[in-house]
C-alpha cells in the first residue's frame, strides 16, 4: 500500500509539472451570449434593446525573464524526486519482505532445535527416573532433570509468538489480510537462506549515487533551486499580450454577417516599483529553503556511507561469529553425548549431564539466530 501512495505521488507531480508547462503557453477562450434589456421611461427611455455576441479571446504571457522556464524546471526535478521517491519505497519494501522472511525461517530453525531438544531433555528426564527408582540417584536429579525440560518447553510460545507475528508482517507489506500466507510459507519447509562469503561492493561513490534517497534528495535541491529563479523574475517587467475577434449584432441573424466582425489587440506591461521589499523577502525565503535542501542533502550522503559501512562491519563481524558458533556447536553436541553416556554409567553425577545440555541447546540457538543475522546483514547492505 505504501507502493500505491508513492505511485499516487508520482502521478500528481507529473500532472505538476504538465501544468507548469501549459502556463507558458496562450490561453484562448471561447465566448458566446444574448442579452436582452428595457430602458427606464422615467430616465428617457424606455426602449427594449438585444445584443447578440460570439467572440475568441487569446492571452499571452511573454517569459522574458524565465519565471515560467524556471517554474517548469522546478517542477521536472520534483517529477524526477518523486521517481526516486518511489525507487526508495520499492527497495524498503523488498528489503523488508526479505528481512521478515529471513525471519519467519529463523524462528522455524529455532523451533526445530528446540523442540529436538525438549526430545532429548525427555529422553535424559526418563532415565533419570529410571535410576532413582532403581535407588542409584537421589530425587534431586529427578526435579533438576524436570526443571531443565519444563523451562525447555516453556520457550516454544515465545518462537510461535515470534514466528507468526513474522507472517502476518510479511502479509501487510504484500498489502494482504495477516494469515493470507501462512499456507504459502507452509507449503515448503525451508531453511534461512544462506548469504554468499563475499561480495564486491564497487566504488562507494558510485554505490551512494544508486541510492534513491540520495538521488531524491539532490532533485529536492534542484527543484528549489529553480524556485530561486521563479522569485528573482519578479524584480523585473512582465509584458502581457491579449487580443479578441468576434462578431456582433442587434439581431441574430445579422450576426454572422462580414459587418458584425470586431477586434481588438492590447500589449500590457507592468513593473513593480516599490513593495515595501516584499519580493526581496520572498527572494530571501527560498534561498533559505534552498541551503536546507541542500543541508539535508549533504545528510543524506554521510548518511548513506554510515550505514554501508555499518552494514560491511557487521555482515564481516558476523561471519566470525557464525564461524565460531558452529566450532562451539560441533564440541557441544560432543560434550553432551558423551556426559549422558557416562551418567547412564554412573561414572559422573547429573549436573554435568544438565550443564552440558543447557550450553548445547543455548549455543544451537544462538547459532541459528547467527545464521539469519549474516543473511539480513547482506540484506541491508543490498537495501
Amino acid at each position: 500500500l505504501d507502493v500505491k501512495q508513492a505511485e499516487a505521488r508520482l502521478r500528481k507531480a507529473r500532472a505538476q509539472r504538465n501544468l507548469a508547462k501549459a502556463e507558458r503557453l496562450p490561453t484562448i477562450d471561447a465566448n458566446g451570449s444574448a442579452s436582452r434589456s428595457r430602458g427606464s421611461e422615467k430616465a428617457g427611455g424606455g426602449g427594449i434593446s438585444t445584443m447578440y455576441a460570439n467572440s475568441f479571446d487569446a492571452s499571452w504571457e511573454a517569459d522574458i525573464f524565465g519565471a515560467k522556464r524556471r517554474a517548469v524546471e522546478s517542477a521536472q526535478a520534483t517529477l524526477e524526486s518523486s521517481q526516486e521517491d518511489l525507487r526508495d519505497v520499492m527497495v524498503s519494501l523488498f528489503s523488508e519482505v526479505a528481512l521478515n522472511y529471513v525471519e519467519y525461517r529463523s524462528y522455524e530453525a529455532r523451533l526445530e532445535i528446540t523442540e529436538t531438544n525438549l526430545a532429548a531433555q525427555t529422553e535424559t528426564y526418563d532415565i533419570t527416573r529410571w535410576r532413582q527408582q532403581a535407588n542409584l540417584v537421589t530425587q534431586l536429579d529427578v526435579d533438576q532433570a524436570r526443571l531443565s525440560l519444563e523451562q525447555t518447553r516453556a520457550g516454544l510460545p515465545a518462537l510461535q509468538t515470534g514466528r507468526d507475528q513474522a507472517e502476518h508482517q510479511l502479509a501487510t507489506l504484500l498489502g494482504q489480510a495477516p494469515g493470507s500466507v501462512k499456507a504459502l510459507l507452509e507449503g515448503r519447509r525451508l531453511t534461512v537462506p544462506v548469504a554468499v562469503s563475499e561480495l564486491a561492493v564497487g566504488v562507494p561513490a558510485d554505490v551512494v549515487r544508486r541510492r534513491p534517497d540520495v538521488r531524491k534528495t539532490e532533485r529536492e535541491l534542484a527543484a528549489q533551486t529553480a524556485e530561486i529563479g521563479v522569485a528573482e523574475a519578479a524584480r523585473y517587467p512582465d509584458l502581457t499580450l491579449s487580443g479578441s475577434v468576434g462578431l456582433e449584432a442587434l439581431k441574430s441573424g445579422d450576426l454572422y454577417t462580414w459587418g458584425a466582425r470586431t477586434a481588438s489587440g492590447a500589449l500590457k506591461a507592468g513593473w513593480t516599483l516599490f513593495d515595501g521589499g516584499q519580493i526581496r523577502q520572498k527572494i530571501a525565503v527560498q534561498t533559505a529553503l534552498q541551503e536546507e535542501k541542500l543541508g539535508a542533502y549533504e545528510a543524506s550522503v554521510l548518511t548513506a556511507l554510515k550505514e554501508v559501512e555499518n552494514a560491511l562491519t557487521s555482515y564481516a563481524n558476523e561471519q566470525n561469529r557464525r564461524r565460531a558458533l558452529r566450532d562451539a556447536v560441533v564440541a557441544g553436541q560432543s560434550a553432551f553425548g558423551l556426559a549422558r553416556d557416562k551418567y547412564a554409567s554412573g561414572l559422573i553425577d547429573f549436573q554435568t549431564v544438565l550443564s552440558t545440555q543447557q550450553s548445547l541447546l543455548t549455543v544451537q540457538d544462538t547459532l541459528a539466530s547467527s545464521e539469519a543475522e549474516v543473511t539480513s546483514d547482506l540484506i541491508r547492505l543490498y537495501k
